[in-house]
């Protein structure tokens, strides 16, 4: 018996165009509401990179769930009943809107924020995310059945599919969150969702009302070429490592700017451009060239991997370069494994499953597995596998290169561990001094093995041993200063390291990412003194000190903890609460071995609050604080959420009349000044301001540049500070002040950018 016995009477068939016209929506629905939730989420987790990461994980998990029905899907025969079941799944889905973050888990942990997470977003976007990614591979089935010619295959529509996902990616960051409130974009979603509900019903009426191609129903009756295991496996494979590698890429990127959308959708972005092109009829990148260029890119990206305090436009650059590269190469293998378009739901069904692995990878297994993000170099070089592997017959070039690689390597590891210590400034050769001709031979060593990584390209496994070897390389020779402990959480990854032979003697340095946190000094004689962005200099010091020389006692907040540096300013009579959400931080800024200004400096008690410190600031007393601290915003994930107009104008509810609200806005790669002024107006503060810059002498005690606005409710909390040049007033009106409803991040990119070029610091 044929399939024209099980389908319905041949009708009308549906216009061809309305096909990629609903993957299209539907696409863009499904990618725009992934960064608009993470943004909902993000302020209850404190900022973090693992928060995206986490989001993704689970988006990737609710795709496969789609890609599963809709496979399930095709063993309904009838045309007719698939789209009554699919339009009854529309209308469940619909339930669960309109769209925002369903509090059915109540608040936060900060003990397991990963599972409060995937709850939460499994109840709130879990079904019509869902629903809305079975759309692609249905359609496209419903394509190949009812308007499908010989020779023709559904699998461009999947390009329209992520071109779709990739317009809705770009107009987040670049129109939808600078120019729309939080409020506006779930609305308009939620209202987007109807419209597609409209769209699909449409499709699902002319579809049901039609009936197969007779091109399809002839290729029914001889049975599509099997799939084996062997494929499943290798489909699994390549889509898992391009998943792997965009989370990697977008932690790496993440750490040392800010955990904000703006930011997530560009390894995403690049991620979907990548199956636009793989998917094309006529590629606009070919395979050859892309396996050429990938060869030199990713040989380039391992040796930036470790080096992470470098140029951060280079870096960028760098790291997308090679990830768009790779990705691409993975799934042009995949669209040349593809199967029969009978088989086009199975396929696209291992393919997310894959995608699961990698991702799912990165954001549970990995925290477990490892102590720092290895995972990300580890994805780096596994990726070289997928490149084609040729004969397994070396002739006597591809030995010489290898083993010159292997020497170059070598000879970089022995170098920097025997050498380099003891590289001094000595002057050596004209000029030129010993730390300089080390760091020559460093590099020479390192680039030589990355130009045979390259020669030997053609290779799948001996490119593979090679750029093993240049990461293992790169990451020795990347240590600035010895490590002694590494510690990894959800909230990201702490790093101990020592300092030896300053006017300070040995100094213990915490790390988060590749920012510091806090040093401490193990000198007897300044074991107790606060160092960095906290010594008696810095305007952080100026303020606890002008305190406590007018009150006999303090009460002091501080959000953020780090090593607990500002613990050393804690006299008998004061008492001191740190707000922080990482409980790894708190266990070690307690622990004297490693960190003791909480334990021996400070001389009054001292509260821990553990949890996102804009919930648990609010539920302190009001009118508690003479300062409360701010010191979340340096460098690493910005979370914006604590610098908005709701949040000071919060924080200033829990002052004293006469109490000082301290905001430390140094930060590497966003400007925060100018929002962070406008804000203080906005909540209803008087502020002031100072740009803190070292003297050599200042900088030897280890006195960090810092840039620190000072708020109180009424000019009379300020009149203490006014007599002081080095405080100015503020400019509030330079840039829009920062909402719950409203940040922009990309501006406070773009005006860093410009402070540099200029040459400001």
């Amino acid at each position: 018996m044929t399939m024209s016995a099980f389908v319905p009477r041949l009708g009308i068939k549906p216009p061809a165009a309305m096909f990629p016209i609903t993957v299209f929506a539907s696409a863009a629905l499904v990618f725009l509401v992934e960064p608009m939730v993470a943004k909902l989420v993000l302020p209850l987790l404190g900022g973090s990179p693992s928060v995206w990461n986490t989001s993704l994980a689970f988006f990737q998990g609710a795709l496969l769930a789609g890609y599963a029905y809709a496979h399930a899907l095709q063993r309904v025969r009838s045309l007719r009943a698939q789209a009554l079941v699919h339009g009854a799944a529309l209308l469940l889905a619909a339930l669960t809107l309109p769209l925002g973050v369903n509090e059915l888990f109540g608040p936060p942990s900060s003990t397991h924020p990963n599972a409060w997470l995937l709850g939460v977003l499994a109840v709130s976007i879990g079904a019509p995310f869902a629903v809305l990614s079975a759309t692609a591979p249905l359609v496209q089935a419903w394509h190949a059945r009812t308007v499908g010619e010989e020779g023709e295959e559904p699998y461009v529509l999947y390009a329209a599919s992520n071109l779709g996902s990739l317009l809705a990616l770009l107009a987040y960051p670049v129109i939808v969150e600078p120019l729309t409130t939080v409020h506006g974009q779930t609305a308009g979603w939620t209202w987007g969702y109807v419209a597609f509900g409209l769209l699909m019903a449409s499709l699902a009426f002319l579809v049901s009302r039609s009936g197969d191609a007779p091109a399809h129903t002839a290729k029914a009756e001889t049975p599509p070429a099997s799939v084996s295991w062997k494929d499943r496996l290798i489909w699994i494979g390549l889509a898992a490592i391009p998943s792997s590698l965009m989370m990697g890429v977008t932690t790496h990127i993440t750490t040392d700017v800010a955990s904000a959308p703006f930011l997530w959708v560009l390894p995403l972005a690049l991620y979907l451009l990548t199956f636009i092109i793989a998917f094309q009829a006529k590629p606009l990148i070919s395979p050859d060239l892309t396996l050429m260029v990938q060869a030199a890119a990713v040989a380039a990206c391992v040796l930036m991997v470790p080096f992470g305090a470098t140029n951060f436009i280079a870096q960028l650059f760098v790291h997308l370069t090679a990830f768009f590269l790779t990705a691409l190469m993975c799934h042009q293998a995949l669209v040349a494994r593809r199967p029969d378009p009978a088989r086009l739901t199975e396929f696209y069904l291992w393919m997310s499953f894959g995608g699961v692995v990698g991702g799912g990878f990165n954001a549970f297994l990995a925290p477990v597995l490892f102590d720092n993000v290895w995972e990300y170099p580890l994805a780096l070089v596994l990726s070289c596998l997928a490149r084609p592997w040729g004969d397994w017959k070396f002739g006597s070039s591809t030995w010489v290169l290898l083993t010159l690689a292997t020497i170059a390597g070598l000879a970089a590891v022995v170098g920097d561990t025997f050498i380099g210590p003891s590289a001094g400034s000595r002057v050596v050769v004209a000029g030129i001094s010993q730390h300089e001709l080390f760091s020559l031979g460093l590099k020479v060593c390192l680039g030589t093995t990355a130009i045979c990584a390259f020669l030997l390209r053609g290779r799948a496994l001996v490119f593979f041993a090679v750029i093993a070897i240049l990461s293992m390389t790169a990451a020795a020779s990347a240590q600035l200063a010895p490590t002694t402990h590494t510690w990894r959480s959800f909230f990201g990854i702490l790093t101990q390291s020592q300092s030896r032979g300053g006017a300070l003697g040995t100094v213990n340095m915490l790390a988060h990412g590749t920012t510091l946190h806090g040093a401490q000094s193990l000198d007897p004689r300044y074991i107790c003194q606060p160092l960095t962005y906290y010594a008696p200099p810095t305007p952080i010091g100026q303020v606890f000190l002008k305190l406590q020389g007018e009150k006999p006692a303090v009460r002091v907040g501080a959000v953020g903890l780090g090593t607990g540096s500002v613990a050393a300013y804690v006299r008998a009579t004061d008492r001191l609460t740190f707000f922080e959400i990482d409980p790894l931080v708190v266990r070690v800024s307690t622990n004297p071995a490693h960190f003791s200004y909480t334990t021996r400096c400070a001389k009054g008690p001292i509260d821990y609050v553990i949890g996102d410190a804009r919930l648990t600031v609010a539920k302190q007393p009001a009118g508690l604080f003479d300062v409360l601290l701010i010191d979340a915003f340096s460098s690493d994930a910005v979370p914006v959420h604590l610098l908005t107009v709701e949040a000071v104008r919060e924080y200033l509810t829990h002052l004293k009349p006469d109490g000082v609200l301290i905001l430390h806005l140094s930060n590497r790669n966003l400007e925060l000044k100018a929002p962070a002024q406008a804000v203080a107006a906005a909540a209803g503060g008087v502020a002031l301001a100072q740009s803190y810059r070292p003297t050599k002498a200042e900088a030897a005690m280890w006195a960090a540049p810092e840039d620190v606005l000072i708020i109180a409710r009424s000019p009379a909390g300020l009149d203490r500070f006014k007599g002081d040049a080095r405080w100015r007033t503020t400019q509030p009106h330079l840039v829009r002040p920062w909402t719950d409803d409203y940040t922009n991040l990309v501006g406070a990119l773009w005006r860093r950018m410009q402070q540099k070029l200029a040459g400001g610091d």
